[in-house]
């Protein structure tokens, strides 16, 4: 006999097996110990937790042009003075450079975000920002058009969008009327050099070095990138052209730019500066020192070991003690360095050392058949390197690449022991003043903060980064 039968409907999974209670369960009091762990945990949360931001936020002070905003009456319950910060917050981020000429680093800052904005987005969703490729520039150049004036404006936009043309310029021709001998290229180059120097002797005297050699960097490119596309373009754009805008922008003595010393520059734009100096010169050199470091030539092998273990045996503060003290000593009489600079050569010669041991660890995890294949292909070394090698062991090294780049960030606030006036100097400057003597968490904390914020991000981007490329952890 036949009977029907009515399917019912699934039944909802027991509390304790799904949801926040058996995720609670599981990982919070899935033991004694584990439950101890977690009730303790909760009071420490609310013993320091509700304090603070009553301290911060409902107690504190916000608006006010003085000390006499932050006093409280007896009995009050006193709170964070951000009145400190919201009066020194143009000296904790632009140092003391003059406040007429603060917009050439906004400038500066603009372009860079505008030129890494695209690089990021394309690096992080491939075939997704096109557009923005040509939107991120376009919005930066009007947005510095807009706060700097048009000369700057033109400046800006025919830097941020170089790349859509260029990618549309053939330099092969340009490339195959290259002299072939290498003798003769370099006496081309010196001959360039040599010419613009003494054309700039004429106008921009002080800026003709400079000059000189970003001639150098535009034939250097103009020669070697070819039909690249606009991407290619942006990066070498932004690591070999940018820094000498931001360095004219910054210094001033020429375009008509009052000159500004370096002694001036400080609070967060200076971290910024020695940051990423550091990060995109230690990187290039340590893939340098790594491939030296495993060369089959006794001499660069034992120069680079050299190197890398005399840097590595000694603290960065001695490095930049020698940098800005003994240096001067070694170099002929009447011969002076700006105390910026020997700040980032010693970072950078400094952090160099440790990015060749997290490269050389990349290259060893790599299988010997990668090599044995590079060859078989009939690669040479650099063209196997910059092809297959090097690109699969810097996916492998990305987290240890990303801790370098967070401890060169962190240790900007040393450059302190060669009196330039970072974040960190700032913060204690401000503090020395008689009128806000007592008022020094905020100004730590706001600087920690600071801190927190660019290496949390650069974090994020790492471990992104990491997903796209589907990096075995």
């Amino acid at each position: 006999m036949y009977v029907k039968t009515e399917r019912h409907p699934d039944l909802a999974p027991p509390v304790l097996e799904a949801g926040a209670l058996a995720w609670a369960r599981k990982n919070l009091f899935s033991s004694p110990l584990n439950t101890l762990l977690t009730l303790f945990g909760l009071w420490l949360l609310w013993a320091t937790v509700p304090p603070f931001l009553s301290w911060a936020v409902i107690n504190a002070n916000w608006a006010g042009d003085g000390r006499a905003a932050c006093e409280t009456l007896p009995g009050e319950q006193a709170g964070a003075c951000w009145v400190f910060i919201k009066i020194r917050l143009g000296v904790l981020f632009y140092g003391f450079y003059p406040e007429p000429e603060r917009w050439r680093i906004d400038m500066a800052a603009i372009q860079l975000f505008a030129a890494l904005a695209p690089l990021i987005a394309a690096s992080l969703a491939p075939g997704r920002w096109e557009r923005g490729l040509v939107l991120f520039p376009a919005a930066g150049a009007l947005a510095v058009l807009a706060l700097c004036g048009p000369v700057p404006g033109l400046v800006a936009a025919a830097f941020l969008l170089a790349p859509s043309i260029l990618c549309r310029v053939d330099f092969t021709r340009l490339t195959v009327r290259l002299p072939t001998n290498p003798l003769l290229r370099a006496a081309l180059a010196a001959g360039v050099f040599l010419g613009v120097r003494y054309a700039a002797q004429t106008f921009m005297p002080k800026a003709a070095d400079s000059l000189a050699i970003f001639s150098l960097v535009l034939l250097f490119l103009a020669a070697t990138m070819g039909k690249a596309g606009p991407t290619r373009w942006r990066l070498s754009l932004l690591v070999f052209v940018f820094p000498f805008i931001s360095f004219w922008l910054l210094l001033g003595d020429a375009f008509g730019l009052p000159h500004v010393a370096t002694d001036q520059w400080g609070g967060m734009s200076l971290t910024l500066i020695i940051a990423s100096f550091g990060m995109s010169t230690s990187l290039p050199l340590g893939i340098l020192l790594a491939l030296g470091r495993r060369s089959t030539m006794p001499v660069i092998r034992s120069l680079c070991v050299a190197y890398i273990e005399f840097i590595r045996g000694v603290p960065l503060i001695s490095v930049l003690f020698m940098a800005s003290v003994m240096l001067p000593l070694m170099l002929p009489p009447g011969t002076t360095f700006d105390k910026l600079l020997r700040a980032l050569v010693g970072m950078s010669i400094f952090y160099a050392a440790y990015m060749a041991e997290v490269v050389r660890g990349g290259l060893q995890a790599l299988p010997k058949g990668q090599f044995e294949a590079a060859e078989a292909l009939g690669f040479r070394y650099w063209r196997a390197m910059r092809l297959i090698i090097m690109p699969q062991a810097l996916r492998v090294v990305i987290p240890g690449i990303t801790n370098t780049f967070l401890g060169l960030f962190k240790d900007t606030t040393l450059v302190a022991v060669i009196n330039l006036m970072d974040i960190l100097g700032v913060v204690k400057s401000a503090l020395a003043d008689s009128q806000w003597l007592g008022f020094t968490k905020e100004g730590y904390l706001f600087a920690g903060f600071a801190f927190w914020v660019f290496c949390f991000g650069i974090s994020r981007y790492s471990m992104q980064l990491e997903k796209r490329l589907k990096v075995k952890r």
